[in-house]
């Protein structure tokens, strides 16, 4: 915990640098809603009414651009270093805090050697009467997290999350090489009222392979290297549980439409209003791969009710997954599909961007159920030169449900294991993978937690979450010196 508050102060530390280009300001009103245009400085220099927004602060226009050298840190990833930013066009302010054009910039690396170089756009203004959205990333990660399927009933051992060569156990047993390419464009036009159509179209190009240990060791000290063992990935390939065909990756290209209802009052941090959507998404795979073109359905419904205005929001969000034709591969059954990419990756179930506190990918199953519930407090709004500044805090709840898990067939799983340790010389138990009860399958995943956030402009919010599991049966410790499971993680922007 204080490691994870010493990296949360340098990194709002860092967010002070900062640079703004901008057309005139509108200058402020004592009323809450925007008085008309011709409130502007006149050109003898004397000012007109002032426009203020109902926060108070000062409405931004023009181009504005916040940007910033950045180490944040991630339980499942470790230390992030990089760079990024976001450029928003106000326009004449009008619709402030709200923006025209919206671009979102990032390079950076972890130190689990995993990194994110990503460009993002959105505009409901670019195409009359619709929204637009378009993301392009590549997103490398020697040491991609697989736990097994269908979360509880996959035993995890605390032993092998970190190295330990006289047991030949090492935190590589559960990482895989898993890089991606992706391309992502949306378009949405309005229905009726608050009802709006959301078509899409992209390409995940998943690039799987076994762990490079020349790479990873060159980053460990002598007496530290990792160790070559068999990880989960070769063994539920060896088991017969992952098909031996996608060991490679795959290029999947992807159709998308759903229904969106959204009458919210902002995007960057709604007060009120309901964002919800109901969606279907064809992948589809050639070649050998074509068993695994798949139908996937989503569902969110996303609420933000104001207690108090300008201060604090309740906000819930409920949603889920299900595969409703075909199969998917191992490698994309962690990625949760979204509408709207506000953050780089949203893995499921487990880690930043679905059940915080959970590991990355814990909980990896066919269908599943999750929600989040925070109370999002804001202390203090202030001003530094031109710039909009708020400090708020957010306790929360989430919890994660598998509702449609992989099938474990016990007699043909503990014969592929008895086949396998015969031919390989090993003495792999069934009891040390598996627990083939149904009911843990379906037990949920619960945590809870409190976030710090600090906010530019309204729009540029950096967010430090803290949370800890409520059901350690998470875990599965074979050596009782994990008592600690709390997880920090820093990002851009609130969840949801």
């Amino acid at each position: 915990m204080k490691k994870s508050l010493t990296i949360f102060a340098i990194c709002f530390s860092l967010s002070a640098y900062s640079h703004t280009l901008q057309n005139d300001t509108v200058v402020v009103s004592t009323k809450d809603s925007l008085v008309a245009d011709s409130a502007i400085v006149s050109s003898q220099g004397k000012k007109a009414k002032k426009k203020k927004s109902s926060g108070g602060e000062e409405i931004k226009t023009g181009w504005n651009f916040g940007g910033l050298p950045f180490a944040s840190y991630d339980n499942d990833l470790s230390l992030q270093l990089g760079a990024m930013g976001n450029l928003y066009y106000y326009g004449d302010g009008k619709i402030y805090p709200n923006y025209y054009h919206g671009f979102y910039f990032e390079a950076s690396y972890f130190l689990r050697h995993s990194g994110i170089f990503t460009f993002n756009y959105n505009s409901n203004y670019l195409i009359p009467r619709h929204g637009f959205k378009l993301d392009l990333s590549y997103l490398p990660d020697a040491m991609s997290d697989f736990y097994g399927f269908n979360g509880y009933q996959s035993r995890l051992h605390g032993d092998r999350l970190k190295n330990d060569e006289s047991l030949k156990q090492t935190r590589l047993f559960y990482k895989y090489q898993r890089n991606i390419l992706r391309f992502m464009t949306d378009i949405d036009g309005q229905i009726k009222g608050h009802w709006r159509w959301d078509a899409g179209l992209g390409l995940y190009w998943f690039n799987v392979a076994e762990l490079d240990l020349g790479f990873l060791n060159k980053f460990q000290k002598k007496d530290n290297k990792y160790p070559a063992v068999d990880g989960l990935v070769q063994k539920y390939k060896d088991w017969g549980l992952i098909d031996a065909k996608l060991s490679h990756g795959g290029v999947h290209p992807y159709l998308r439409g759903g229904i969106v209802y959204d009458s919210r009052d902002q995007m960057a941090n709604p007060t009120r209003g309901i964002n919800a959507d109901v969606f279907l998404t064809y992948n589809a795979a050639f070649g050998n791969l074509r068993d695994y073109n798949h139908l996937i359905i989503n569902y969110n419904f996303r609420h933000y009710v104001t207690i108090v205005p300008n201060y604090l929001t309740f906000a819930y969000r409920i949603g889920g997954q299900n595969i409703l034709a075909g199969k998917q591969p191992f490698y994309a059954a962690s990625i949760m599909n979204v509408l709207y990419q506000q953050r780089t990756m949203y893995e499921a179930l487990g880690g930043s961007s679905s059940v915080r506190g959970i590991l990355r990918n814990r909980v990896m199953a066919k269908g599943f159920v999750f929600a989040n519930i925070e109370f999002r407090a804001i202390f203090v709004r202030f001003d530094i030169g031109r710039q909009h500044f708020y400090i708020g805090a957010t306790p929360f709840f989430d919890i994660g449900i598998v509702t449609q898990p992989y099938t474990l067939d016990e007699n043909a799983i503990r014969t592929a294991i008895d086949e396998n340790n015969a031919a390989k010389g090993l003495t792999d138990n069934v009891d040390d993978y598996f627990i083939f009860s149904e009911r843990d399958a379906y037990m949920p995943h619960m945590s809870a937690g409190l976030g710090l956030k600090l906010a530019m402009n309204e729009n540029f919010i950096i967010s430090a979450d803290w949370a800890v599991p409520i059901n350690t049966k998470n875990y599965y410790m074979a050596q009782d010196n994990y008592s600690q499971w709390d997880n920090f993680y820093i990002s851009v922007g609130y969840l949801f």
